[in-house]
């Protein structure tokens, strides 16, 4: 590698799109290893929920961030910047090209870039008590004192999305700045690599129509199983890890609170609102190049040919 910026190669775009297929013919042909940019494939024994990819679907790349906590412990951006940062550096030694892969914007924005989250340490005590509010006051109660002080925040982030209302409070509360407006300035920032930000996308009727056959798909593989060994273990619905989506309606269901048949509702219905979110939050970034699977007649090597032609002046800094 040389002195000049590194390379990156980003592929996002909303839940169920096909990212995984396509990630895994792009490393082949760069050279490259894939990071995971999502905050639920790090936990392990998390699989059919999350989604996560199964070994023998890696076909030979090197996958990083997956399977690497357990699910009681905590997990948010500041982690995945060190965690992701340390990889990178892994890559780069052995001259290949990191691929940053997965849905979840804040994640990328904060190695695409390098956010500095040193003058915004974290004050457990504050988000502590936010934690107890919303245990006690429901998410609603949340939502509105973000709504608040963050008009826009709170129309971006969903009232169920506990975590992420309370990472804008309590941005809010250090910094006296809005989180809304802070992400703006920095999607004005340059980018610290030599990069490429795909976003994939797709009809949203088709994309809907693949949700709902993915969450079907999860629970023929067993996703009431696997939260209900989760259960045993001792995890509940306060751990980060249970919060996902998946997670938490069918603990409902396991705790008697709604049938099965809600659970699925809520699971489908909820899947479908964060893919509107992710694509929202996209739109905003600039610099992206989009793939609208459509526009490509669903042909999975021209898609990856136009790729690989956008990727050409990456590939000669390796």
């Amino acid at each position: 590698m040389t002195d000049a910026k590194k390379p990156l190669i980003i592929l996002t775009g909303p839940t169920a799109v096909g990212k995984t297929a396509i990630s895994i013919e792009l490393a082949k042909k760069v050279g490259g290893e894939i990071i995971s940019a999502d905050s639920m494939q790090v936990y392990k024994r998390m699989d059919v929920g999350s989604a996560k990819i199964r070994p023998e679907e890696m076909q030979g790349i090197p996958h990083h961030m997956v399977d690497i906590l357990e699910p009681e412990e905590e997990f948010n951006v500041v982690l995945f910047q060190k965690y992701v940062k340390e990889c990178m550096k892994g890559i780069y030694e052995r001259g290949r090209i990191p691929l940053l892969v997965g849905g979840t914007g804040f994640y990328i924005q904060s190695i695409l870039y390098d956010i500095d989250f040193t003058d915004n340490e974290e004050n457990t005590v504050y988000r502590r008590e936010l934690e107890a509010l919303a245990e006690e006051r429901g998410n609603a109660f949340l939502h509105e004192m973000l709504e608040k002080v963050d008009k826009r925040a709170a129309e971006a982030i969903h009232e169920n999305n506990v975590k992420r209302v309370i990472r804008a409070l309590e941005f809010h509360m250090l910094t006296g700045e809005k989180i809304s407006e802070h992400n703006e300035e920095q999607r004005e920032k340059k980018s610290a690599y030599l990069s490429r930000y795909f976003v994939l996308n797709d009809l949203r009727s088709l994309l809907y129509e693949k949700i709902d056959e993915r969450v079907d798909k999860m629970l023929r593989d067993g996703l009431v199983e696997e939260v209900e060994c989760l259960k045993k273990e001792g995890c509940t619905g306060n751990m980060v890890s249970m919060q996902g989506l998946g997670y938490k309606e069918i603990l409902s269901y396991l705790a008697g609170e709604i049938d099965l048949e809600r659970a699925v509702y809520l699971i489908k219905r909820d899947t479908r609102h964060f893919a509107k979110r992710q694509l929202t939050w996209f739109r905003r970034e600039k610099d992206v190049i989009w793939i609208n699977k459509n526009e490509f007649a669903y042909d999975g090597e021209a898609i990856l040919n136009y790729m690989l032609m956008k990727c050409e002046e990456i590939r000669k800094h390796v």
